[in-house]
């Protein structure tokens, strides 16, 4: 895989699959998946410039993050689909 340092404030996921059945064990087609919102962090830009010093980003390479729906720009890599985002489209982090 190619190396990849997001700049600024961006993130490189890697969206997590999303569920193919329901909780009843309906078995959903392609079509009717919702887009997976959690994503594994694989890289991290060095931060913003704020007030002339950066700042660095609350989240870090390995984490497991919650995502917007609908941000980022999608990219391929080596047959992976990857994304890049900003950290304000990151929701929260999962522990």
């Amino acid at each position: 895989m190619l190396d990849i340092k997001p700049l600024g404030d961006r993130v490189l996921i890697e969206q997590l699959e999303a569920e193919e059945k329901t909780a009843s064990g309906i078995i959903l087609p392609d079509s009717a998946k919702e887009k997976p919102q959690q994503a594994k962090v694989l890289e991290v830009g060095a931060g913003k410039v704020v007030d002339g010093k950066r700042v660095p980003l609350e989240i870090k390479k390995g984490d497991k993050v919650l995502i917007s729906s609908y941000g980022g720009d999608e990219i391929k890599i080596d047959g992976k689909e990857l994304k890049i985002i900003k950290e304000e489209d990151v929701l929260a982090i999962i522990k």
